[in-house]
């Protein structure tokens, strides 16, 4: 099976980023894939379990749609973290500048006890704008991406993100394909003050904290996907985020550490 290493991302830090690194040194350089990025696109569907918000101990699984379309210039996928699509230039061989919308998650009370017993205000998803650039090229014989992508909510008072993700794939033999990815995003002070601040007048039983800007979270992650057959992939993955900042003082940060899982079946075209 023949992926880029913009097929899926996803994050896990500690000793999982150590498990990464030592086995990509362990696959033979035979094994690892070393085609051009495919011309095709998929559209899908998959289970996720997640935490209810990072940072909290409860958990809930939900459907998720999985998508990869890159012409030219407009682009779709939820292989970078996001649901996200616009439009893409190659600026020079394997490196593009993008601008994108991307749908953003809120927080919902009926996802956690601890938001419910304390009052926490419910955030609704949204949606941001930004730009992203990209970078796709080979070390040695491993593929790889670099992306670097800003993001701004389209609701002003919700702030900004910033993203800086890498993914090498290093392992395509045969019908299967896994790869390796670690990241870091920071967050505006209006972005973490929206879903770590706490005030004290709308949250019961919690002591007033403020969010400044800074790093929201690190992490590393292992993906991977498998052909079904002429059209059909399973497209799986493992990540895990690890709080940073003032994300992880926050009275609402249960735990520091977010554990994802997912599994889905995806069209391709």
């Amino acid at each position: 099976m023949r992926f880029s290493t913009r097929s899926w991302t996803f994050s896990m830090p500690g000793s999982a980023l150590r498990f990464i690194v030592s086995a990509s040194l362990a696959i033979p350089p035979a094994c690892l894939a070393q085609t051009p990025l495919p011309d095709y696109a998929w559209i899908g569907a998959g289970v996720r379990s997640r935490p209810a918000y990072d940072g909290s101990a409860s958990r809930k699984a939900e459907l998720i749609p999985s998508v990869r379309y890159y012409g030219k210039p407009w682009f779709a996928r939820t292989t970078q973290g996001l649901l996200e699509g616009g439009a893409r230039v190659e600026l020079a061989p394997g490196l593009n500048l993008g601008a994108q919308l991307a749908y953003e998650g809120g927080r919902a009370k009926s996802e956690s006890g601890f938001l419910r017993d304390h009052g926490v205000p419910e955030i609704s998803p949204g949606a941001s704008a930004g730009l992203h650039m990209e970078w796709d090229h080979r070390l040695g014989p491993m593929p790889v991406t670099l992306l670097a992508r800003g993001r701004q909510n389209l609701d002003r008072d919700r702030g900004a993100q910033a993203d800086l993700r890498f993914t090498g794939i290093f392992f395509g033999g045969g019908r299967a394909t896994a790869a390796a990815f670690v990241q870091g995003t920071w967050g505006s002070q209006k972005s973490n003050q929206t879903f770590y601040g706490v005030d004290p007048a709308q949250s019961a039983g919690l002591s007033a904290f403020s969010a400044g800007s800074g790093p929201l979270f690190v992490g590393a992650g292992l993906l991977g996907g498998f052909e079904l057959g002429r059209e059909w992939l399973l497209l799986w993955g493992l990540e895990a985020r690890r709080l940073r900042g003032d994300a992880a003082r926050s009275p609402l940060a249960e735990r520091a550490s977010s554990v994802y899982a997912s599994a889905g079946v995806a069209y391709r075209f």
